[in-house]
């Protein structure tokens, strides 16, 4: 999919950039002398959909730099113009702090991206065997002691996104009344890693995790089917298994967002017409999440690779908005 040996320099030396530079006059750019920063969160796909857009940007005029920020401190960030756009927000994994900024408007949405998402607790399939009754999230009270570890002892142990992408994992272990601790991974590369040793080793595991994904290329898992998600589950104790609490549902499937400092569109124009039109496709970014985690390809390699060939993806979004 990605041939590297095809793509010269041309992001580096600017071919590109030349090639279309003068698509959009210097008014409908906006400030092009000022740098648009864009967040990069913990997690691959996060990389490609923002290096993808950065690198378009590029061919359009604007220089873009990439800052690391955290999954909740980003938006403080934002807030305060430091960062300028976050382009991959999965809408249930913000915390309160991201619709607070909304309402108060210093943060703005730019529109979805259009990803095909799944979020829940995941199994390795050979849990079917060692857990009965999954995929029902019964199965994990009868099973409990599978789940045992010295650390968690003797509580079973669900792995959990890290500490700063939120406590979604605690939060329905405790709705739902099971006798489990949820234990923060320290990043992605963590969560994926304990799969492929569990779906390897045949050892118990159950865990938080998210679709898209290129793991599932590679690892055959199930989903625990927790109640499933009504908005009545976040504020009626009566609904759901556990009459004394609120929560007890699976995850709402989420939508990815695409965020914006509240200046953003008027500072540059054209910039916020492309991102507001920029949409991701899921399959390719399984693909190249694969290229780079699964193959050791970097990520400015691979994503380099698909702004060269998929030119009659996202031409298109620049033309709609510089002309």
């Amino acid at each position: 999919m990605f041939n590297l040996k095809q793509l010269s320099s041309a992001l580096a030396m600017g071919t590109v950039t030349m090639a279309l530079a003068g698509a959009a006059t210097a008014a409908e750019l906006g400030d092009t002398d000022e740098t648009i920063k864009l967040a990069i969160s913990e997690w691959t796909g996060q990389h490609i959909t923002t290096h993808i857009a950065g690198e378009v940007l590029r061919t359009m005029g604007y220089d873009v730099e990439y800052i690391t920020a955290g999954n909740y401190p980003q938006f403080t960030a934002l807030g305060d113009g430091d960062l300028h756009a976050t382009l991959e927000v999965w809408s249930n994994n913000t915390g309160d702090i991201y619709p607070k900024m909304k309402q108060e408007g210093s943060i703005v949405d730019i529109g979805p991206l259009g990803l095909t998402t799944r979020e829940g607790w995941l199994y390795p399939i050979h849990m079917e065997e060692e857990c009965p009754g999954l995929p029902d999230w019964t199965a994990l009270v009868e099973c409990q002691q599978t789940l045992v570890t010295a650390d968690t002892f003797p509580k079973g142990r669900i792995l959990a996104y890290p500490a700063d992408w939120g406590t979604r994992s605690a939060d329905i272990i405790d709705s739902m009344g099971l006798d489990y601790t949820a234990v923060p991974a320290g990043s992605e590369g963590a969560l994926v890693a304990e799969l492929r040793s569990a779906d390897t080793r045949k050892s118990p595991l159950v865990m938080m995790f998210w679709g898209p994904h290129w793991v599932f290329a590679e690892v055959e898992v199930g989903w625990v089917s927790l109640p499933e998600y009504e908005p009545a589950c976040e504020s009626d104790p009566s609904w759901g298994p556990n009459p004394d609490a609120t929560g007890d549902c699976g995850v709402e499937a989420p939508e990815t967002m695409k965020v914006a400092w509240s200046g953003f569109e008027d500072k540059w124009p054209a910039a916020w017409e492309f991102l507001s039109a920029y949409q991701m496709d899921t399959a390719e970014q399984e693909a190249m999440m694969k290229a780079i985690d699964q193959d050791g390809e970097p990520v400015e390699d691979v994503v380099a690779a698909w702004v060269e060939n998929n030119a009659s993806t996202w031409k298109p979004w620049v033309d709609a908005a510089t002309q």
